[in-house]
């Protein structure tokens, strides 16, 4: 349901304030890419230098070492020409993408006897070994491998695997910049975190949580947990919370593709709960005319990152 005043109705501003929210965007991510970026490569040279060591320079990539260090595969898989997804990966190896999944976090399955296991791994090294790129490690030709060889390698590679993550890491700090946006704003007007929230419906008033679970309906009988990133309990008498749905976005494109899950979310929350649940987005970045239009013809209001005492509208 609408609150008057709220962004939904205010259309005359929709493209000033679209563009007020990319010039936001471009300032945090100008002043947050590069140094995410760094650190993230210093880190992920740590992990190239820990893989040339485990793998003798590449000399020895045997089911064994993947074994006895399975997350080395995510270096592994930059080391071919071209660097390979894990999806192509898992297309050539002809094993499930969950399987490399688990592998890059550590982890090993624990229902696979121990010779499907080693099949599977030799299976995953074929595709490395046939398009390693020869040109990063002359020595496998035969030559000795000299300190600068070793060092220019694992710089290119380990450029490769931040250049892979970059997307990954900007997406999280997305998200926990947000969520700290609307904490500091929520804590200055009197409100208390929640850690661990139960039943939402319970929530008391002027509280607020992360990462919570909401019921849904889905037909007549299934019933999964929704997860909504921020729930806000305002002290005004209210049957629901406020759900709050974070977005920050890099590009008009990727946001107009996936507008619909939106309207699927809340067409969901009002099967279950009726049309007085209260649903919104937090906005930040490239969400232009189109996108808000789309999700005020749903009845989804939204506040903007740029502005956050637009909360205030919603009863905050």
């Amino acid at each position: 349901m609408s609150t008057p005043g709220a962004n939904i109705r205010q259309i005359e501003k929709w493209k000033t304030d679209s563009w007020e929210s990319v010039e936001f965007y471009n300032k945090w991510f100008m002043e947050f890419a590069p140094i995410a970026f760094q650190t993230a490569r210093k880190d992920a040279l740590k992990k190239v230098m820990s893989t040339l060591c485990l793998t003798k320079d590449f000399t020895e990539l045997t089911p064994e070492t993947i074994l006895n260090s399975p997350q080395i595969l995510s270096v592994l898989r930059m080391v071919t020409a071209p660097p390979l997804a894990q999806e192509r990966l898992a297309g050539l190896s002809y094993l499930s993408k969950s399987f490399l999944k688990s592998l890059e976090k550590d982890k090993l399955p624990k229902s696979i006897a121990t010779t499907e296991l080693m099949d599977s791994l030799t299976r995953v090294l074929k595709p490395i070994r046939t398009m390693l790129d020869k040109d990063l490690f002359p020595w496998l030709s035969g030559k000795s491998i000299t300190p600068q060889q070793r060092s220019r390698s694992a710089y290119i590679i380990a450029d490769r695997l931040t250049g892979a993550l970059s997307d990954p890491i900007i997406r999280t700090e997305q998200e926990k910049r947000q969520l700290k946006a609307i904490g500091i704003y929520l804590e200055a007007k009197g409100y208390l975190f929640i850690k661990k929230v139960d039943n939402f419906k319970s929530m008391l008033p002027r509280t607020f949580s992360y990462h919570v679970n909401v019921p849904v309906k889905l037909g007549d009988s299934k019933t999964v947990n929704m997860p909504i990133d921020v729930v806000i309990r305002p002290e005004t008498i209210s049957e629901y919370p406020i759900l709050v749905e974070c977005k920050s976005a890099g590009d008009f494109t990727n946001t107009n593709k996936r507008r619909k899950e939106e309207a699927t979310k809340i067409n969901q929350l009002r099967a279950t709960y009726g049309n007085d649940i209260s649903f919104c987005l937090f906005l930040c970045g490239y969400f232009d005319t189109g996108f808000l239009g789309y999700e005020a013809a749903e009845g989804i209001d939204w506040v903007w990152e740029h502005r956050i005492s637009d909360f205030d509208k919603l009863g905050v």
